[in-house]
């Protein structure tokens, strides 16, 4: 796919999706890095904790009781096998003890089964719970960031990131109440082993590291290689959508863009399938000589302890348990090592979830801020206003002063690019000025609460979003507190001629949208416009901002459209984007932007006296209609 600019006035800044990654290099996880990595790991059991502490107690509780089992169970068996050995070299005959240890070791079986199926329900739940908690908390986290953090590359890759970690990363908590028990298992089989002979540990030692220094060195280029091709995942599931979209469907079979789309996805997904099977291919050619070394350390102890039964230093029983411990010691200590490679990768992992937790808004309410004004009385004043998105070296708009009047109807004119819909982002503080400010009443925009400045602004965007969910609640998220306000619903819904396009639905007000889900009805654009219109009505706003409310709409649907807007709106600001020279006209002043500068302000009248560019644009368009 060929990288696209985007020249439109929202900014290019975003990294093209099929930029090719900076290299593994970079990306490089060393072990300093890995154990500093380590110390996410209180934060992250803190929010576990927070998540259900009777589950994490119950976990931690049932574990330390699971680790204590395996020593006691080869223990058990080695009193066995020496009492069935001296019972067939005519000892006693009174089997009474035998079978009080055989049904002990049985009532370990079945306790160390129990215990492992209550510990895997407890992760279970354990991780859907948090798995919840944390995409709330994603979700919550967004909410409180910028609109121009959105639409910067790098954020996205830090998101992208740390969505992929809301799933899963009870498999890190598993995976260190895993290490605990383990060690816990190992400490009391390795007190066994050291009162025969503590050479056995060094032995064991010999024999886990080789396999541990290759997993670890595999599991770095895994990472590595997922990290570096972050944005090409994305474009991957990007291309996945547009592929198989009902949204996309119409132009992707037009344009026959199914090819075009598969050879790109081709491209890359196999692309990054080369790398990956690299990596597999290399783990699994070291991983068996590594591992074969391990064995052969493995046997050497086996071998020293068979010969000492041989020779008759210690028991069957003994060699039974030495035999049992030091494989399942050895077996532990790899799972250990192994899960320890594993665990500071997933704690590096987990880093990229606290990232996207760190990035912190720019734009905030004060500490002590200002209320919106109960009544706005001289209205939004520009003075010298500047903007300029990040990344960029082009000004979207410079040198910006005027006023909007309280009250007043004004209307931008401009071509593509010219800066309309970043000066109503700036009116709505979804941006802050690059320079100059922005006045309510004679205060800064910034002085004044966030929220309570845009619970009092209305907004409806050309690129509005079609919620696929009810008609009522697709008109209702202009207020969502007032979801359950049928009334006012339906008041909004007859204001923006929505109404017309619900009594044709099945369902109503309760009529699912879109065909994402069963029984789903797709409206025309014109109707969806009528819809999106609603959500302006449903705020009892100060200042109303549409940006293109009708451009999918017919002449006759235009007019009536803005008679009512313009009745509804009086003694309200209002500010409207729009290329339809009928719509503007209709506006007290009309504002030319022309490259991000103000060109010209006035009356329709009074631009066409000018004989400027208004009059010039006007003329052009009536042309059409002759």
């Amino acid at each position: 796919m060929t990288p696209t600019t985007n020249t439109h006035e929202k900014g290019g800044n975003r990294r093209s999706a099929s930029t090719k990654p900076t290299g593994d290099v970079s990306d490089q996880v060393s072990w300093r890095e890995r154990f500093a990595a380590l110390g996410n790991l209180p934060t992250f059991f803190r929010l576990v904790w927070a998540t259900s502490p009777p589950l994490f107690l119950a976990d931690a509780l049932l574990r330390l009781v699971q680790a204590a089992i395996p020593a006691a169970t080869l223990y058990v068996g080695k009193l066995i096998i020496d009492q069935v050995v001296s019972r067939t070299q005519g000892g006693a005959a009174d089997t009474t003890y035998l079978w009080e240890l055989v049904a002990i070791e049985f009532g370990l079986a079945v306790l160390s089964t129990a215990i492992g199926r209550a510990v895997s329900l407890i992760d279970g739940l354990l991780g859907d719970k948090f798995a919840n908690q944390t995409s709330i908390r994603l979700m919550e986290h967004a909410a409180e960031l910028d609109l121009e953090q959105f639409e910067d590359a790098t954020f996205y890759d830090k998101l992208e990131r740390a969505r992929r970690q809301t799933n899963g990363r009870t498999v890190l908590l598993s995976g260190v109440f895993g290490q605990v028990q383990q060690l816990i298992s190992v400490g009391f089989l390795a007190a066994g082993l050291a009162v025969y002979n503590p050479w056995l540990l060094l032995l064991i030692a010999v024999a886990v590291t080789p396999s541990f220094i290759g997993d670890n060195y595999f599991n770095r280029k895994s990472y590595s290689l997922s990290r570096s091709w972050t944005p090409e995942r994305r474009e991957l599931d990007y291309l996945r959508y547009v592929g198989a979209s009902d949204e996309t469907a119409k132009e992707v079979k037009i344009f026959g863009l199914s090819g075009f789309l598969i050879d790109r996805f081709r491209t890359l997904s196999t692309e990054y399938l080369k790398k990956n099977q690299a990596i597999a291919v290399s783990r699994a050619g070291w991983g068996t000589l590594l591992t074969g070394l391990g064995t052969a350390g493995y046997y050497g102890a086996y071998v020293w302890i068979v010969q000492r039964a041989v020779t008759g230093q210690i028991s069957l029983g003994d060699l039974t348990f030495l035999a049992g411990s030091f494989r399942q010691v050895r077996s532990s200590l790899e799972g250990i090592l192994l899960q320890f490679s594993s665990l500071t990768q997933e704690a590096v992992y987990l880093q990229d979830l606290f990232d996207y937790f760190a990035i912190q808004p720019l734009i905030h309410s004060p500490k002590t801020a200002l209320p919106f004004p109960a009544q706005v009385r001289s209205g939004f004043t520009f003075e010298n206003v500047g903007f300029k998105y990040a990344n960029s070296d082009r000004w979207a708009l410079r040198g910006l002063s005027f006023t909007l009047q309280a009250g007043e109807k004004l209307a931008l004119v401009g071509e593509n690019g010219a800066g309309k819909t970043t000066l109503v982002k700036l009116l709505a503080r979804l941006y802050d000025p690059t320079e100059g400010r922005i006045l309510l009443d004679g205060h800064d925009l910034r002085d004044y609460d966030l929220d309570d400045l845009r619970r009092h602004i209305g907004v409806i965007f050309q690129d509005y979003i079609r919620f696929k969910m009810s008609a009522g609640t697709n008109i209702a998220v202009g207020d969502i507190d007032e979801r359950t306000n049928q009334p006012r619903i339906e008041t909004s819904a007859q204001r923006s001629l929505a109404d017309t396009v619900i009594a044709k639905l099945a369902g109503g007000y309760s009529q699912q949208l879109g065909k994402s889900f069963n029984q789903g009805v797709e409206l025309s654009g014109g109707e969806w416009q009528k819809v999106a219109l609603g959500r302006a009505y449903m705020r009892d706003a100060q200042l109303i901002i549409l940006d293109e409310p009708t451009a999918a709409l017919d002449a006759r649907a235009e007019y009536e459209v803005f008679q009512r807007f313009n009745a509804l709106t009086e003694g309200k600001s209002s500010v409207i984007i729009s290329h339809r020279f009928s719509t503007v006209r209709m506006a007290d002043r009309i504002l030319v932007l022309e490259n991000g500068q103000l060109l010209e302000i006035g009356s329709h009248e009074a631009l066409l006296a000018q004989k400027g560019r208004y009059a010039e644009l006007f003329t052009l368009q009536a042309r059409g209609y002759q």
